[in-house]
């Protein structure tokens, strides 16, 4: 793994380290062809054209795709996780549904323009 990634993810704040680790590792484990690299200053996953990134945020945890209508099913399904323009923001207590992040994943992964 890349040095700049290791760094970074060590120093995601205790209190979230347990849910970065499990969304990092579920984001990892989406397809072998997955690379990890640090990108936009944080740990950017890319399969092709497609990419999510993981951000360690003052108090949350973001899961950034490149456009609103990758996590538009996972917002109308699970309307309490916070949500901005293309991301998802995972308090602390926050239910992950790992089912549900995975439609995100490979949506983004997989279809980065539509």
């Amino acid at each position: 793994m890349d040095p700049h990634v290791e760094e970074y993810c060590s120093m995601v704040h205790p209190e979230r380290s347990e849910m970065f680790r499990e969304l990092f590792e579920l984001i990892a484990s989406f397809d072998d062809a997955v690379e990890v690299t640090m990108l936009y200053k944080m740990p950017t996953f890319q399969l092709r054209d497609g990419w999510v990134a993981l951000a360690n945020q003052k108090s949350y945890i973001s899961l950034y795709t490149c456009d609103r209508r990758h996590i538009e099913s996972y917002c109308t399904k699970h309307p309490e996780v916070k949500a901005g323009k293309g991301c998802l923001n995972f308090r602390n207590g926050d239910s992950l549904y790992k089912a549900d992040l995975l439609e995100v994943v490979a949506s983004a992964l997989h279809n980065p323009k539509g």
